[in-house]
């Protein structure tokens, strides 16, 4: 049935490929078909080829609802890209990301470029997603806080298959499917963003939905640190330990720069992980250049019980705040 669900031609044309595939005789592959055919799951149409039925697309997201499960529940790893390949493909995105501010002529080069190893981690080596199907109830979700880096997010998008590469070439064009801040219209996007500090709101009732229903998605926030001076923040961290979701990760971008300077300058932050632990959260610290680290730290992430995780991936030295010295506006 999945099959048929991802090729498109007459139905002896598909069976030929998935027995040269597979290795399974042809003739098995037919005795299948008829069958499937005769419980109405695919059905012939002419000139159209082969297609599933309204009740065969509903058995098959199903059963992939029902393995996924039984995927999780066995622990299977869920990377796909192997390490080595994964640095690769930043290497291209990050040179993608640097041509599509090039072709717009505008947007947010530094703050996409520090976020892209951690985002394009998520999509290609640990979120369980179906770019096929963008809309798949029991997806892991991502949500953006800092929608500036909006580059970063929409070229591993493209990576994976929500929308043709081509449409990167027309960030933030009047009338193209690509602005400046993530939309939900866009393929992938599970929620828009731009004004900073509500993402992690809206997280968490995507996580309690989850406890609530008995789903095993996980939740994932990409935070700004200069984001983090946002009061919405701290209100949704209490939120988030209180309800104890277990099943939410935030990760903060720490690169130590904002729209006016440093953090440190600006408004301090540090001590950081102290603040978070204190709001109940564990807490994780990586290098946010590191493939490998965030992998890790993801997985001990999807270990913790009873309280949310925060992983502040370092991605620039952190400067400390000067005694004394002027600070700009948050």
């Amino acid at each position: 049935m999945s099959e048929v669900e991802a090729n498109s031609g007459r139905i002896t044309q598909i069976l030929n490929r998935l027995s040269k595939r597979s290795g399974k005789p042809l003739s098995t592959l037919k005795l299948n078909a008829k069958i499937l055919r005769s419980l109405n799951l695919i059905r012939y149409r002419e000139g159209a080829g082969a297609e599933l039925s309204e009740l065969g697309r509903f058995i098959l997201e199903l059963l992939k609802e029902e393995q996924w499960r039984e995927d999780w529940r066995a622990g299977l790893p869920s990377s796909r890209v192997p390490p080595r390949e994964l640095a690769a493909k930043i290497k291209a995105l990050r040179r993608r990301v640097l041509k599509m501010l090039e072709d717009a002529g505008s947007g947010h080069l530094a703050s996409s470029l520090s976020s892209l190893t951690i985002i394009a981690t998520l999509y290609l080596a640990k979120m369980r997603h179906d770019p096929r199907n963008p809309e798949w109830r029991l997806r892991d979700r991502f949500l953006l806080g800092k929608g500036h880096a909006a580059p970063a997010l929409y070229a591993v998008l493209a990576e994976c298959g929500y929308f043709p590469e081509e449409e990167l070439s027309r960030l933030r064009c009047v009338g193209g499917l690509l602005q400046g801040h993530p939309e939900a219209s866009i393929p992938g996007v599970d929620s828009a963003s731009g004004s900073l500090g509500q993402c992690l709101s809206v997280a968490n009732g995507m996580a309690l939905a989850a406890k609530m229903r008995g789903e095993p998605y996980r939740v994932y926030v990409l935070l700004g640190d200069g984001e983090l001076e946002e009061g919405q923040i701290w209100e949704a961290a209490m939120s988030g330990a209180r309800h104890r979701l277990d099943n939410l990760t935030v990760i903060v971008d720490r690169n130590g720069h904002q729209l006016t300077g440093p953090t440190e300058l600006v408004k301090p932050l540090e001590p950081l992980a102290e603040k978070w632990r204190a709001f109940g959260w564990e807490v994780l610290e990586v290098d946010g250049e590191s493939p490998e680290e965030i992998l890790r730290a993801l997985t001990v992430g999807e270990e913790v019980k009873g309280r949310p995780t925060v992983i502040l991936a370092l991605t620039r030295r952190i400067e400390p705040s000067t005694k004394g010295e002027r600070r700009g506006a948050a």
